[in-house]
C-alpha cells in the first residue's frame, strides 16, 4: 500500500469478480468450461492446472492463492480492489470472504461493486440487514476511502434496482439512499462516496441525479470492435472518460485492460443466455506496453480535469475477468507482465 497522502495521491484500483472457485459452484464450473479449449489456456490465471487440451481446473478460493493475489496487487501499486458484491456465505463471496481473513489484507484496500438487482433484492424488507452488512465493510480498516475520507461504493446497472420482489418505486429506491448514508454518518463515519457505473454516460448520470449519488463511471468499455486492435479500444475508452465529464457529473474514469468475450460465445456461461454474440467481436489482447500507456493517460486526464475527477480514483476493469476478456491477473502463460507494466506508471505517481 502507498503511504502518500491520500487527499492528493491519484488512487487505482481493479474490478474482481471472483468466480474462480472450480467446482464449489455453478459459476466455477462453467467459467472452467469456458476456459477449457486449449486456444484459451493463455488465460488462465497463476493458480490454476491444465489437465487436458480439453479441460481445466481454476481453483483459487483458497487462503494462500489470496495471499499471493495481494502480494501481487501490492507489488504492482494497486491501491484497492472493487469486489462484485455477492450474497453472504455463497460461492462468488469468497474472495472477499478470503481477502478479509487474510494477514496481509493491509497491503491492498477494498471496497464493493454492488449490481443493482441485488440492491433492489428484497426490498425495504431486506434494505435494514444491508445496511448493518455494508455498514461492517465500512467499518474495515482497509475500506477504501475517497474524498476526503468517504468510503468508495459503485452500483452497477441501477436500473435493476426496481422491479417485482425489489424496490416497489425508485423514490423507494432513493430514500433506501438516503437510509444507507443516515446510517453511515450515525456509525461516525462520512457519506458513502456513490458512483453510478453503466453503459451510457448519459443514463449513468441520471441515475446519479435521481440517486443524489455523486460520481459516474463503467464496469466495463466495449465499442463493439470486431477483429479490433486493442489501440482502439483504449481510444474508444479515452473518449468516454469526455463524454462522462461532458454530463456535467464528476467522473472515476475506466481503464480497460481488454474486452474479448468469444470463450463465452463458443462456451456460453448461464447467466448470459440469449446473449449470443460473433466470434469476429472482439479487441486483441493489450501489450504490457499498450496498457501502461492507457493508464497514464487516465492518471494525466486527472490531472488535467481535478474538479470533474474530485474523487481522484482510477477503476481498472479488471483484475480477473479472464473469460469476458480483460484481466491484469498474473497468469500461466504471461507471468506478471501486465502487472510489471502498470507498477511503472504507478510508482511515478
Amino acid at each position: 500500500m502507498t503511504s502518500t497522502d491520500p487527499l492528493t495521491q491519484t488512487v487505482v484500483g481493479a474490478i474482481r469478480w471472483d468466480a474462480w472457485h472450480s467446482d464449489l459452484g455453478t459459476p466455477g464450473q462453467a467459467v472452467e468450461r469456458s476456459l477449457g479449449p486449449q486456444h484459451w489456456h493463455y488465460r488462465l490465471p497463476f493458480f490454476a492446472e491444465v489437465v487436458s487440451d480439453t479441460e481445466v481446473v481454476i481453483q483459487g478460493a483458497s487462503q494462500d492463492v489470496m495471499d499471493q493475489e495481494i502480494a501481487y496487487a501490492s507489488a504492482a501499486g494497486l491501491d484497492y480492489w472493487a469486489f462484485v458484491t455477492y450474497e453472504p456465505g455463497t460461492a462468488m463471496s469468497l474472495g472477499m470472504e478470503l481477502y478479509l481473513s487474510s494477514q496481509h489484507k493491509s497491503d491492498v484496500n477494498f471496497c464493493m461493486i454492488i449490481e443493482g438487482s441485488r440492491v433492489g433484492n428484497g426490498g425495504l424488507d431486506a434494505w435494514d440487514a444491508k445496511i448493518q452488512r455494508y455498514l461492517t465493510y465500512f467499518q474495515e480498516p482497509t475500506y477504501q476511502q475517497v474524498a476526503g475520507g468517504r468510503p468508495l461504493l459503485y452500483i452497477f446497472m441501477p436500473e435493476h434496482m426496481v422491479s417485482a420482489g425489489r424496490f416497489s418505486s425508485w423514490e423507494e429506491a432513493r430514500n433506501a439512499f438516503n437510509e444507507l448514508r443516515a446510517a453511515t454518518m450515525d456509525a461516525g463515519l462520512q457519506s458513502p462516496y456513490i458512483v453510478i457505473q453503466h453503459w451510457s454516460a448519459g443514463q449513468a448520470n441520471v441515475f446519479r441525479q435521481f440517486l443524489r449519488a455523486d460520481a459516474i463511471s463503467a464496469y466495463a468499455s466495449n465499442g463493439e470492435g470486431i477483429d479490433a486492435s486493442y489501440a482502439k479500444l483504449a481510444t474508444h475508452t479515452e473518449q468516454w472518460w469526455d463524454e462522462m465529464s461532458d454530463t456535467g457529473a464528476a467522473v472515476i474514469p475506466l481503464v480497460s485492460a481488454g474486452w474479448d468475450r468469444r470463450p463465452r460465445v463458443e462456451n456460453p456461461v448461464p447467466w448470459e443466455q440469449g446473449l449470443g454474440g460473433s466470434m469476429h467481436q472482439y479487441y486483441e489482447r493489450p501489450k504490457p506496453e499498450e496498457l501502461a500507456a492507457h493508464m497514464q493517460h487516465a492518471l494525466d486526464w486527472i490531472e488535467a480535469n481535478p474538479d470533474v475527477a474530485e474523487a481522484r480514483a482510477v477503476l481498472i476493469y479488471a483484475w480477473n475477468e479472464n473469460d469476458e476478456g480483460g484481466w491484469i491477473v498474473p497468469t500461466l502463460a504471461e507471468s506478471t507482465a501486465h502487472l510489471d507494466a502498470i507498477a511503472t506508471v504507478l510508482e511515478q505517481r
